[in-house]
């Protein structure tokens, strides 16, 4: 999961000159994650894991790093 997560933000959302040492932990919005970047992140999750993410939710806390996003996921997952 968080491989994938991974793949479509350095692919898709943000230039980072080397993803590699980008950690799960490290700040997205602090390096570059925008709002319109936030909502096409949002609309890939759900599509990509087959979950609905609630609108309510999207707060920096759920989106601040891929491990939060990852936990955020698996929330709604269950």
């Amino acid at each position: 999961m968080k491989q994938e997560i991974r793949n479509f933000i350095f692919n898709e959302l943000i230039f980072v000159a080397e993803p590699t040492k980008f950690s799960d932990d490290d700040n997205l919005i602090d390096s570059g994650l925008d709002s319109m970047g936030i909502m096409r992140l949002i609309m890939f999750l759900e599509e990509q894991f087959s979950v609905t993410l609630p609108d309510s939710e999207i707060d920096p806390d759920n989106i601040k790093s891929i491990n939060t996003l990852e936990k955020w996921i698996l929330l709604h997952k269950a």
